[in-house]
Parts: C-alpha cells; sequence; structure tokens
C-alpha cells in the first residue's frame, strides 16, 4: 500500500536515523505487552507491508523476516503481566515502546509513534494516529510487535494448557471466558483486566 513519506519528512528537517515504533498488546486479558522499533532504509522494498492488523498471520511471519533483513535497526522490548498490574497497561505500553527505541543499534534520532501517546524517549518524536495505516516504518513496527507477542502465546499455551492462548491469543473470546470459568487465571492473566468478570 501506499505509504505518506513520512519518514522523509523527517529527514528534511535534518533527522538522519528515523524509526517507527508501535505496540502489540494492550487488549488481551493475558500475556506481557510488546512494542518494536524499526529504522528503513529510504526505498525498501517490502511487498505487501500494511498494518499488521490487516495482514494475515502468514503475510505477517513472512513480513517479519524480510523486515529483519532489510531494516538499518529493529529492535522488538515488552512490559511484564507484573508491570502492567504494577503500573497499568498504558503506562506499560508506552514502556515497552521506551525499551524498544533504546534498544535500536545504530540508535534513532527521532521516532515516529503510532497513537497520540508518546512515550519518555531521550530523542524527539511525534505521534501519528493511525501510523501503522500511513507510516512504512511504523506498519514494519507493529508486524514485528504483533509477530513477537503471538510467539509468546504459543509458547504460553504449551506452559498453561486449556486456556486457547494459541487461538485466541489472550483476547477476550467467549471460548477464553470458558477456560477463565472453569480453570480460573494462570500466572500470566492481568488481573486488573478480570475485575468484575470473574
Amino acid at each position: 500500500m501506499p505509504f505518506e513519506p513520512q519518514e522523509a519528512l523527517c529527514r528534511d528537517r535534518g533527522f538522519s536515523a528515523v524509526c517507527g515504533i508501535d505496540e502489540a498488546g494492550r487488549g488481551p486479558l493475558a500475556g506481557d505487552v510488546y512494542a518494536a522499533a524499526v529504522i528503513l532504509p529510504p526505498g525498501c522494498d517490502l511487498p505487501g507491508l500494511n498494518d499488521s492488523k490487516k495482514l494475515s498471520p502468514q503475510k505477517r511471519e513472512q513480513l517479519f523476516g524480510a523486515i529483519q533483513a532489510q531494516a538499518l535497526a529493529w529492535s522488538v522490548a515488552f512490559a511484564t503481566v507484573e508491570e502492567i498490574e504494577r503500573i497499568n497497561i498504558l503506562q506499560a505500553a508506552l514502556l515497552a515502546m521506551k525499551r524498544a527505541a533504546e534498544g535500536l543499534l545504530p540508535p534513532a534520532d527521532f521516532a515516529l509513534i503510532d497513537g497520540n501517546q508518546k512515550p519518555p524517549l531521550s530523542i524527539p518524536c511525534e505521534t501519528l494516529v493511525k501510523g501503522d495505516s500511513l507510516c512504512a516504518s511504523i506498519a514494519a513496527a507493529s508486524i514485528l510487535a504483533k509477530v513477537a507477542r503471538d510467539r509468546q502465546m504459543l509458547l504460553l499455551e504449551e506452559r498453561y494448557p486449556g486456556y486457547g492462548f494459541a487461538r485466541h491469543k489472550g483476547y477476550g473470546t467467549r471460548q477464553h471466558y470458558e477456560a477463565l470459568a472453569r480453570l480460573g487465571p494462570c500466572p500470566v492473566h492481568r488481573k486488573r483486566f478480570l475485575r468484575g468478570v470473574l
């Protein structure tokens, strides 16, 4: 899909390493919240790049490797369930974004953030609502974060069988609520999210 030239506009302002940042997993009832930061080279070729929510799991997996291969730098980070419980999901998502940005090597000198909330970065940044549909580097970050989180949920399926994590990825589906009613919460459930449910 055609993206707006967000990174080029930032380079025109004198920035040389512009990263896109996005998160995955703010809404689920279980699991960590993930974020990714990506610096793409000008003119990179990633056919099918789009907001991760608009792609099939197979296409996301395909693009995951392609993004890693072509990016000038990429980083995936997360905030734990314990951190979500302690500081709330918004602050945990911003913390994961900060960690992702700090993990870039070489580092970015400007960040484009999906949404309308800025993480506490040491570099200048701007937010972009629906940025994963407008900006190539944010779309790439959304894919890395989503795939990394989905892979975590597959591992949690093995560790905590019966909840269906591999299928619903921790979201509040009927199957998930039925499993919670039958089994009760496990250690990777976000207790804040279950208030009034159980």
